[in-house]
């Protein structure tokens, strides 16, 4: 019933261990395990070989257009994207996915919780109506039904957070998303220049989506801030450095009894 669908580009490694993971822990609750791959230089096809995962290649990368591709690829009507680097955890993962879905044929998708803002909403009772953003789906640890997919496709002209998106539409259609207390974890370090690709694509999504004008005042502020805060870090961390550089040479001259 449920088709496991990972985004991956260039990382084989968390890849390696996402795979793993899924089947030996859950391969009786999923139907298949498909790899979405951006043209990795990597070793990705050889480990999606090892586990017996399926391979479907992509050129042309965008967030909308390839959760489209991932939906089109899956056979089951219950579809579960993860990025390389995210992976389920609690052992009744999938299980309680498919007994919501089970439950509620109104239901277009589901939020996993891997965070303390998604663990705060999902305690509080705060619907995705209420908070799109923090109660909408994510698409590195979501749900949602193929069946509302082929109604209402992902936008492939937003720069980031089709997730989102596509919650605010669905809801408005007349659809739910829901939370379900399936955990999962989010490993990932990002290098700056991926840090500032992800920045440029959440600047014109938030305006998309959110509507957050961007204005010079603010920009200047940001700028200010950041700048601030690399100089308080360099002074704190020459601080600390110094006061462990003298505890270690009192050390040295007042060392403690061995036992």
């Amino acid at each position: 019933m449920i088709s496991v669908v990972i985004r991956t580009k260039n990382q084989a490694k968390a890849l390696a261990f996402s795979l793993k993971n899924l089947k030996e822990r859950y391969s009786k609750d999923i139907a298949e395990i498909i790899v979405l791959d951006n043209l990795s230089s990597d070793n990705t096809a050889d480990i999606v070989k090892h586990y017996d995962a399926r391979l479907v290649t992509i050129k042309n990368f965008s967030f909308g257009g390839s959760a489209n591709i991932c939906a089109k690829e899956a056979k089951g009507p219950i579809i579960v994207l993860f990025s390389a680097h995210s992976y389920p955890v609690s052992h009744d993962f999938f299980k309680l996915i498919q007994q919501k879905f089970d439950a509620n044929s109104n239901l277009a998708g589901l939020r996993c919780l891997h965070s303390k803002n998604d663990y705060r909403n999902y305690i509080n009772n705060i619907s995705a109506k209420e908070d799109p953003n923090k109660s909408g789906l994510i698409f590195s640890g979501s749900a949602f039904s193929k069946t509302v997919w082929q109604q209402h496709n992902f936008k492939e002209d937003v720069a980031t957070f089709e997730d989102k998106e596509w919650t605010t539409r669905v809801l408005k259609a007349g659809f739910e998303i829901d939370f379900v207390p399936s955990i999962f974890s989010y490993e990932i370090s990002r290098t700056k220049k991926q840090l500032h690709f992800r920045f440029k694509n959440d600047v014109v999504g938030n305006y998309q989506l959110w509507h957050e004008e961007v204005t010079l005042t603010n920009a200047n502020k940001g700028l200010v801030m950041s700048l601030f805060k690399i100089v308080k870090a360099v002074f704190v961390d020459s601080y600390y450095a110094f006061k462990r550089y003298f505890y270690l040479l009192k050390f040295m001259l007042n060392k403690p009894k061995q036992f």
